[in-house]
């Protein structure tokens, strides 16, 4: 009894030190990071509209990829001030359309080979997500900043390996590396970039749609990779239990 009453206690007092910790985040920003994350579902409903709109009419493809990147690049050149908030966001849900749209082709095939991966897929990334982003929220501000050099660095080793990959072709043994590595740093950017969006809130950057651009990007990426090595896996598992089968008979 006076165990279990002390694992209470004990639960009871790191809850309240993680709401202590909270207190280094001033109203401002806490408001910030609100408008952040509300903008950020917004993106990913309208990412899920494309997808849906390419599974329904097959538009996904290097238009929306390149429409994509336009909207992107329009949105950052755009000035974070209150006459061009309107563009700015409806350039933001135009890109996550379109972007929805473009790896609508991935959900497509997910979708026809087992449905119940997608639904695997988006629920762990989600759950991953509010860990690490929420871990980066709770820590000591700054806590975590020393990994922007570690992963853009491991993100130029990623894109080199893709260059040379693409010159010299593709292995199953490099294929796997560049997903599971990948997949390494970008989980790595979400903690990242919700201390980095908290550091420039309190120095006065209160621009919530250029930094739900920036968790969307790394939710996308997240997920995608996170597709691709469970459908990679459920096809091995597959083919295995045919040559079984053929075996028996």
């Amino acid at each position: 009894m006076e165990s279990m009453f002390g694992f209470q206690s004990q639960r009871r007092r790191m809850s309240f030190d993680s709401l202590k910790r909270l207190g280094h985040i001033s109203p401002a920003v806490q408001s910030h990071l609100k408008h952040v994350y509300l903008t950020l579902c917004s993106a990913l409903a309208f990412s899920a509209l494309g997808a849906y709109l390419h599974i329904a009419l097959n538009v996904g493809g290097t238009l929306t990829t390149v429409g994509c990147l336009a909207a992107i690049a329009f949105l950052i050149s755009l000035p974070p001030s209150q006459g061009h908030q309107r563009n700015r966001f409806a350039l933001l849900m135009s890109a996550a359309l379109l972007q929805g749209a473009s790896i609508g082709p991935l959900l497509d095939l997910v979708l026809h080979f087992d449905p119940r991966i997608l639904v695997m897929a988006f629920v762990g990334t989600a759950i991953a997500f509010g860990c690490f982003s929420g871990a980066a929220i709770v820590a000591k501000r700054r806590e975590y900043l020393y990994l922007g050099g570690l992963l853009s660095s491991a993100l130029s080793i990623l894109l080199w390996l893709q260059f040379a990959a693409s010159i010299f072709g593709h292995s199953s043994t490099t294929f796997t590396f560049e997903l599971y590595f990948g997949l390494l740093v970008f989980l790595g950017y979400m903690v990242f970039d919700t201390q980095e969006i908290i550091e420039r809130a309190h120095h006065g950057d209160m621009d919530y749609i250029k930094h739900a651009l920036t968790l969307f990007t790394d939710f996308v990426a997240v997920l995608v990779r996170v597709l691709v090595i469970m459908l990679k896996n459920a096809q091995e598992k597959s083919e295995e239990e045919e040559k079984k089968r053929k075996k028996r008979y």
